[in-house]
């Protein structure tokens, strides 16, 4: 009798599991995220690219550091062909200053560095934004896929004091609409440094299975009535917009897994 009661006292907690709102795994997550972007040089992408696949993914991860995914835009207008975005983890912000010093000494990455600018510079420009992982956040560790897919990177920028209004619409309504047209909801983040949009900045990652299935997806969620009724509510209840206006309050940027990422 006893070990029956067991039996379906964990079978009811099993359940009860699975209601649980995927914000949950996310909880635990107390990481910190640093999204890179390198420009390069004229005609040296194929160089960067290489010396990433063949040196640096492997001294990140010597010195600590947890390697995401690893993308280039696919559109001109973004960078294609000159950029590479990536993502790293860290336990905290003060082990990610402490594994780059380490990676910066390492005589073995200063041997590749040296060996991959025979021809000259790689790196035209290095822009970094520490990030932390929303409350409604997905785990990182759930975005695994066997297949290719495309990406999609976004950033709100909110009105001021309005931050709380968008992460709640995208907590409680959202995040359903995009799995519901076949989104993928890979990350969610806000920037650590207030010169970086900390307080006022939402960044994202999407998955889709294709550009053409990202198409059909978004123009689908924006025609749905249940969403408008959703954003009409948040913004009346906000009083207003929650992104600002023009290009600058939503930016968009596809993005394609290099053959190295760990995240396709």
């Amino acid at each position: 009798m006893r070990s029956r009661l067991l039996f379906v006292g964990l079978c009811l907690f099993a359940a009860m599991a699975t209601l649980l709102p995927s914000s949950v795994s996310a909880a635990t997550d107390t990481r910190v995220y640093e999204l890179r972007t390198y420009t390069t040089l004229p005609g040296r992408q194929e160089a960067l690219l290489a010396r990433f696949r063949d040196h640096t993914t492997s001294l990140f991860a010597k010195h600590g550091m947890t390697n995401v995914g690893y993308w280039q835009p696919v559109d001109a207008a973004n960078g294609a062909g000159s950029t590479l975005t990536y993502l790293l983890a860290y336990p905290s912000r003060e082990a990610a200053k402490a594994s780059w010093k380490a990676f910066g000494g390492d005589p073995e990455w200063q041997k590749a560095k040296a060996a991959s600018e025979t021809d000259g510079k790689i790196v035209a420009k290095v822009e970094s934004l520490f990030l932390a992982p929303t409350d409604f956040s997905p785990s990182i560790e759930s975005a695994a896929a066997s297949k290719a897919r495309i990406f999609e990177l976004r950033t709100y920028t909110t009105e001021e004091g309005r931050l709380d209004a968008l992460d709640a619409r995208f907590r409680d309504h959202t995040r359903g609409f995009f799995k519901q047209y076949g989104m993928t909801n890979v990350a969610y983040f806000h920037p650590l440094d207030a010169d970086k949009g900390a307080g006022r900045t939402l960044v994202y990652l999407l998955a889709h299975k294709d550009r053409e299935a990202a198409t059909a997806s978004w123009t689908a969620f924006r025609a749905d009535p249940k969403w408008t009724a959703a954003k009409v509510a948040s913004e009346k209840a906000a009083g207003g917009s929650l992104t600002i206006a023009g290009p600058a309050g939503i930016k968009s940027v596809f993005l394609a897994p290099t053959d190295f990422s760990k995240m396709k």
